[in-house]
């Protein structure tokens, strides 16, 4: 397979609960944004699920999170 290398800016809250999560299921970051990619591509309803999904909402170059109302720091990663 061949890869890209990119960088993408994450909610610092939000991934540290996915690493807490993904720890025992030795699941990772790189797993689950491919996968999800795939799923977008091929599966009509979970590109229409993503694309309603509002419970993060883009303000400007930040997000914030709907859910608790309040503004969260944002990460640069590479995988």
């Amino acid at each position: 397979m061949d890869y890209k290398l990119t960088s993408v800016k994450i909610l610092r809250e939000l991934y540290k609960k996915f690493k807490l999560n993904a720890l025992d299921d030795e699941f990772t970051l790189q797993k689950l944004v491919n996968r999800s990619m795939d799923l977008y591509v091929l599966d009509s309803k979970f590109k229409k699920e993503i694309q309603s999904y509002d419970k993060l909402i883009p303000s400007g170059s930040r997000l914030w999170k709907n859910r608790i109302g309040m503004k969260d720091s944002i990460k640069f990663m590479k995988f």
